[in-house]
């Protein structure tokens, strides 16, 4: 940050500042977490010398808020790949089933949507198709916010859902599936080269809310990239100009993320969990009959509250698919 250049190439200085800020505030609460542990360790041994029970009962709270702040720490320590500090795009696509993994990928969506409302994230509707009598058959998100990727990165693979059909007047129990693909948003100074002759471009009619808001010219548009056969599309603007624009962005950040897992060497074969959304391939099950669990398959951690889950409070899950990277 000395040299005389640095704030020339304002994409790397920014890339820079912001990896400062992170280490800076991990040392300073490491630091002030250290003196916290201190000063009650020598509370504790007064109120053992004064027998006074309020106050380790006080100590030991203090403890439990101490713990969770090092824990939230600890977290951000497992952020520091590439990517981890970007904002991301979230595509959320409802299995075989019709209606019921329609309407399970809507509550998937909007677990999500919560959750980034709790953090403070920016969110923005980037493509949607409706579901023919509810939910969605598919739909992308972008979230924006501090270090969004590395927090979100795990939850792509397929999600399981069970429970009492509100769509069966039979009252029988259903299993739906739907998959969720989250990849880092990249703009265009990342250096990611893509041939004209390499992508096909489609327009389309997007559909609109109704009324004054139905879209009558075709300025939905859908970008295949040929080689990798990767799809992308953007239906949100009004604008066919802008919708590419999106595309285009969204089809850098996939390629990128690509090129990521190369590096990373995880060689996993992202097109066939997205076309296979079903049974023995979801990452976490979240079952509301005949009992109430959310279990992730991966890390084995388990949630008795389906309801808190699926209302965005999925932190721990997050956290506990953090501790499982190798």
């Amino acid at each position: 940050m000395l040299d005389a250049n640095f704030w020339q190439d304002k994409t790397n200085s920014k890339i820079v500042v912001k990896e400062k800020k992170l280490f800076e505030d991990l040392v300073i609460s490491f630091e002030e977490s250290k003196k916290k542990l201190r000063e009650l360790d020598e509370y504790k041994q007064l109120a053992i010398e004064e027998n006074n029970q309020d106050l380790i009962n006080e100590i030991y709270e203090n403890i439990k808020t101490l713990k969770s702040k090092v824990r939230k720490n600890e977290i951000k320590c497992f952020l520091s790949n590439e990517a981890d500090s970007l904002d991301c795009y979230v595509e959320i696509h409802a299995g075989a089933g019709g209606t019921e993994s329609q309407d399970w990928a809507d509550m998937l969506r909007r677990m999500y949507l919560r959750w980034s409302d709790g953090k403070k994230f920016k969110t923005r509707l980037i493509s949607e198709h409706k579901g023919d009598e509810a939910g969605i058959k598919s739909s992308t998100i972008k979230v924006e916010g501090d270090f969004v990727f590395g927090l979100l990165k795990k939850e792509s693979g397929i999600h399981r859902l069970v429970r009492i059909s509100p769509f069966d007047s039979g009252g029988r129990r259903h299993t739906s599936f739907a998959s969720i693909w989250v990849y880092p948003a990249v703009d265009e100074n990342i250096n990611i080269e893509i041939l004209d002759k390499d992508l096909r471009i489609d327009t389309y009619r997007s559909s609109g809310a109704g009324g004054q808001h139905v879209n009558t010219t075709d300025s939905a548009v859908r970008i295949t990239h040929i080689p990798s056969k990767i799809v992308v599309q953007c239906q949100n603007e009004r604008s066919q100009h802008k919708n590419k624009d999106t595309c285009m962005n969204m089809l850098r950040a996939r390629l990128y993320n690509f090129e990521i897992k190369k590096k990373e060497k995880e060689n996993e074969n992202n097109e066939a969990i997205k076309s296979d959304i079903g049974w023995g391939h979801q990452i976490r099950s979240y079952v509301l009959q005949p009992y109430r669990l959310v279990k992730d398959n991966r890390t084995n951690f388990e949630s008795s509250s389906p309801e808190k889950v699926l209302d965005g409070e999925i932190d721990d899950f997050l956290e506990q698919s953090l501790y499982q990277i190798k």
